[in-house]
């Protein structure tokens, strides 16, 4: 070999090992965080991926010859009763969006367009139906608006007629709309906020006014906050189980999925169909909702300033904006009334209010009831302190390092929220009723522990957002300050990253922990005894008998203080935050 040749191949040799040496010296670099990174992948896959996929592939399977086949879906939509679930789940969930937008349009639209004395009281009240969990108003609004509800009654009495608010599908649409119309209002809200009011005033200079200006141009520029919104409320309405298993409404596809598995048993392909088509359902809501705004462009240059012109009402105008809004908010509001009348209410039937009240429901909630209590504190607590530990390590892993995949974290912990919580317990109850604990003497699916960990996987997309957000706003420069100063990876993490994240971290766990504690759909599967049992379950338990209504009415009204409580301190530790990075900023830019 030539001298050159040697050379050369030495060459090649020094770069081929100094590529090594540098994949070996990043490698250690990043050892931790690789191998935090394995962990989180491996909770997901297990915890995840893997009941989702059993669920999906034991759809596919004859249950006699064990190939793969599409007789199961076949077999579905030859079933009338499940044909009408289908039918009845797509019904309610598209007629829940047009009744939410009625809902929230007026809401938004004055308290936007309009200056309108009250605003952020309306704005509030427009906010706490979410405060209160479905399932648990259905049956305060039946009391309210049945057929034999306070509503009706004075109708009957005044007038001579009824109106059918709460039956059948009616009662589950009015429910589901009341409770999630201010997933819209939220952010048609925001939108109509942002749009450049230089545009406004561009229509109205060209004739535009009244009703054809919302229509042309405010509607249509406000429409990537709606359509969030409206995808929003359509995959939670589809999914959800509790309300139409309260309201004995059983011909929809969360509880034909319930009552399939509950009764039949996990080795019904049924359910695992129906679980099928609630996942691609909830997939194809987000996907459309994406599809909606792609190709358009909604940006705006502000120079006219942000949010619409707001102008002065007229006298009679006013008059007719506030009783239309104070209506809504009268509707809106009314299951809570109807929950705090049921919970002091001694007997409440065929009558507009309670013939006397008495205390005796919340005692006997303080004695019988609070192994429900103790059990929710206890494994929303679990759960939602598991949120902020798997958010807070996976977006520090997203932006701080360069792992390759990396975003795989972010992607399978924001997909939990496509998956229904009543899909991820029967994804549970068959992978995992076979795995025997050897210390517990159970198998996991029916340990409470599972509990935990189904409601740590539904509520991590919630703690993911919040804790990604707070580390974007941490700059990377003050972590490189402390790692020159001489702190390790794990040091700065500890004493710079967290601290500086401490109000997105609070947000994170305390919105884990008020959804958590009111989660029915995925608990109500992976109860196995009464001793295990959540809040959420024991609302359901006492709501299916006219004498526990009370006690029931009762629990709910704590599990609304629970998650006000919750949501209250959530918005404490926000603002806390932003008034410190604006003191913060004022001061940097005052040389302090």
């Amino acid at each position: 070999m030539s001298a050159t040749g040697t050379s050369v191949t030495a060459g090649r040799q020094d770069m081929a090992g100094g590529l090594l040496r540098e994949l070996a010296a990043a490698w250690r670099a990043q050892k931790g965080a690789a191998l935090l990174a394995l962990a989180i992948l491996a909770f997901l896959l297990l915890f995840l991926v893997i009941p989702v996929a059993q669920v999906v592939y034991v759809a596919f399977v004859d249950v006699d010859t064990g190939a793969l086949t599409l007789v199961n879906f076949m077999d579905f939509f030859r079933t009338p009763l499940f044909r009408e679930s289908f039918y009845n789940s797509l019904y309610v969930s598209l007629m829940s969006v047009v009744v939410a937008t009625f809902i929230s349009l007026p809401l938004a639209y004055f308290t936007s367009r309009f200056n309108f004395a009250g605003t952020a009281l309306i704005q509030t009240l427009g906010v706490l139906p979410l405060i209160m969990p479905p399932f648990v108003g259905a049956v305060a609004m039946q009391m309210i608006f049945g057929a034999n509800g306070s509503v009706n009654l004075l109708l009957d009495e005044y007038f001579g007629v009824t109106l059918p608010f709460m039956e059948g599908l009616n009662g589950v649409i009015l429910v589901q709309s009341i409770h999630y119309f201010p997933f819209i209002l939220i952010n048609l809200s925001a939108s109509l906020n942002t749009i450049d009011r230089s545009l406004e005033e561009a229509a109205q200079n060209l004739g535009a006014h009244g009703l054809r200006l919302f229509r042309r141009i405010v509607f249509p520029l406000a429409m990537p906050g709606y359509v969030a919104g409206a995808a929003l409320v359509f995959l939670k309405v589809f999914d959800d189980l509790g309300t139409p298993l309260l309201l004995n409404v059983n011909t929809m596809l969360a509880p034909q999925a319930y009552l399939r598995i509950s009764s039949i048993g996990i080795t019904d392909p049924m359910g695992y169909v129906i679980s099928v088509i609630l996942v691609v359902f909830s997939l194809l809501s987000l996907w459309v909702a994406h599809l909606s705004m792609k190709g358009r462009d909604y940006a705006s240059v502000q120079k006219g300033g942000g949010g619409l012109l707001k102008r002065d009402l007229r006298p009679w105008e006013k008059a007719a904006a506030y009783a239309l809004v104070l209506l809504i908010l009268l509707i809106v509001l009314s299951p809570h009334f109807g929950l705090l009348l049921l919970s002091f209410g001694t007997i409440w039937s065929y009558s507009v209010l309670p013939d006397g009240f008495t205390l005796a429901h919340y005692r006997e909630v303080f004695t019988s009831a609070w192994p429900y209590i103790a059990n929710t504190l206890l494994y929303a607590g679990l759960a939602a302190l598991l949120d902020v530990l798997l958010a807070t390590a996976i977006a520090y892993i997203v932006q701080r390092t360069r792992l390759p995949g990396r975003h795989v974290l972010d992607y399978l912990g924001t997909a939990a929220v496509a998956v229904p919580g009543v899909v991820l317990a029967i994804g549970y109850l068959r992978s995992f009723h076979d795995v025997m604990l050897p210390y517990v003497g159970k198998p996991l699916a029916s340990w409470w522990i599972i509990i935990v960990v189904a409601l740590t996987i539904r509520r991590l997309p919630y703690a993911l957002r919040a804790c990604s957000a707070a580390l974007q706003q941490v700059s990377v420069t003050l972590e490189e300050a402390a790692e020159n100063l001489g702190a390790g990876r794990f040091t700065t993490v500890r004493r710079i990253v967290v601290p500086l994240m401490a109000g997105g971290i609070a947000a994170g766990f305390v919105t884990a922990f008020a959804t958590a504690a009111v989660e029915l759909s995925a608990t109500i599967m992976l109860v196995s005894s009464e001793s295990d049992a959540p809040l959420s379950y024991g609302i359901y338990v006492y709501m299916q008998t006219a004498a526990g209504r009370g006690p029931g009415a009762a629990l709910g009204v704590l599990a609304v203080i629970i998650v006000g409580f919750a949501t209250w301190l959530s918005h404490r530790f926000v603002e806390r935050q932003r008034a410190q990075a604006a003191q913060d900023a004022r001061m940097a830019a005052q040389g302090v």
